[in-house]
């Protein structure tokens, strides 16, 4: 069997390539109690973390709440946006 060759990856950015952030931005309107379910639910954080996400976007503006892959992160955006929170993909 003859063995595969794999190209030593060179640099962080080449590493990151492909990864994408899910940023949650603060509003006047969602509960904290809300946000932390739709967290929970959508993005599958344990309650610690979804707290500490809306926690960060409350003093902060803006938190990112999850990395990955467009094609992973996509939903979780839609979904978000249904319920009324603010994110973006950056």
């Amino acid at each position: 069997m003859k063995k595969q060759q794999t190209k030593p990856i060179d640099s962080t950015s080449e590493l990151l390539a492909g990864r994408n952030e899910l940023i949650l931005f603060n509003d006047d309107v969602n509960s904290f109690d809300f946000v932390i379910e739709s967290l929970v639910e959508v993005c599958d954080h344990d309650m610690t973390q979804a707290e500490q996400c809306a926690i960060i976007a409350h003093f902060k503006g803006k938190c990112g709440i999850k990395s990955g892959t467009l094609t992973e992160l996509t939903p979780m955006n839609n979904e978000l946006n249904s319920r009324g929170l603010s994110t973006v993909l950056a």
